[in-house]
């Protein structure tokens, strides 16, 4: 419970910061006739969304295991995951849509109305808030081992470097004259390719989790090796992972002598559950299987 609370006060603190952006952006974009500030303001809207799809789900996720969910609740929380992937992609291809016609107009003669300082002021703001933000919600995901939390703080790192361009695009749109007007909807175009990337990054790892994916490779390793190391424990073998939430599955069989009793196997079973559990979190599943070592 103590972990569920300390995800709703990280995600509405970047909730609060989104709902302010939201709105001066949305000002900022439409009195400063600027796309690239629009497409922001857009990209805001979907940071304020995706909070409230973790402060749902994180609360989901955090119930225990029930009689319909013997693996607890876990998934839940890489399903918001992904679902803030999804909602990235959506945006993503919304701004490149709008600032692709826009530039096509402009190639054929139309011309683009100059965006104000106003907007340029509200990139730069929206820089040092969400850059901050970002910062403190990753050393909070971390701390936690959220994948939700984590989702988010790159989604308010996305909206920071977006930013970034969008302020390029507008600075060089206002200072660099009418012939640079096109600046301001290149730079949503940018914006919208940098959201992209950060949206398939994300609905990878989380499909990949929903999808049952086996943790990395070099945990894998790193877990075999350190059931190898306990006395009496030969060719650890058949390891199969998976993560379920902020927890870890393992099931794992191994060899022993086959002439020692029931209960020396099970103490020693017993053992390697509770340094994997050591290693990798109080509530992680481990499974072990213990099969007689043949005599050579």
């Amino acid at each position: 419970m103590e972990r569920s609370k300390e995800i709703y006060k990280v995600t509405l603190v970047g909730a609060a910061i989104n709902m302010l952006l939201l709105i001066f952006k949305f000002v900022a974009g439409i009195w400063g006739h600027s796309a690239a500030m629009l497409a922001d303001a857009i990209h805001s809207l979907s940071d304020f969304v995706t909070d409230a799809i973790v402060l749902v789900f994180v609360r989901i996720s955090g119930k225990p295991q029930d009689k319909s969910h013997d693996y607890g609740h876990g998934k839940y929380e890489t399903l918001a995951m992904t679902m803030i992937g999804i909602a990235l992609l959506a945006v993503a291809i919304g701004i490149l849509y709008s600032g692709v016609m826009k530039i096509v107009s402009w190639a054929q003669g139309e011309p683009l109305a100059s965006p104000g300082k106003l907007a340029l002021w509200a990139a730069l703001l929206s820089i040092v808030l969400k850059e901050g933000v970002y910062h403190y919600s990753m050393v909070k995901a971390r701390h936690l081992n959220s994948q939700a939390v984590e989702a988010n703080a790159w989604h308010h790192r996305s909206d920071a470097l977006s930013s970034v361009g969008t302020a390029v695009g507008i600075g060089g749109a206002i200072y660099l004259g009418p012939r640079w007007t096109v600046l301001d909807p290149l730079a949503s175009v940018i914006v919208g390719l940098f959201i992209t990337k950060v949206a398939i990054v994300l609905l990878r790892n989380g499909l990949g989790d929903l999808m049952e994916q086996s943790l990395p490779d070099d945990m894998e390793k790193d877990m075999l090796h350190l059931v190898a190391s306990l006395p009496g424990v030969v060719e650890p073998h058949d390891l199969r992972t998976r993560r379920i939430g902020n927890r870890y599955a393992i099931e794992l069989h191994i060899l022993m002598d086959g002439d020692i009793t029931l209960r020396e196997a099970h103490d020693k079973a017993s053992e390697v559950e509770e340094l994997l559990r050591k290693k990798y979190g109080e509530e992680t599943h481990v499974a072990i299987h213990v099969e007689p070592r043949e005599e050579k």
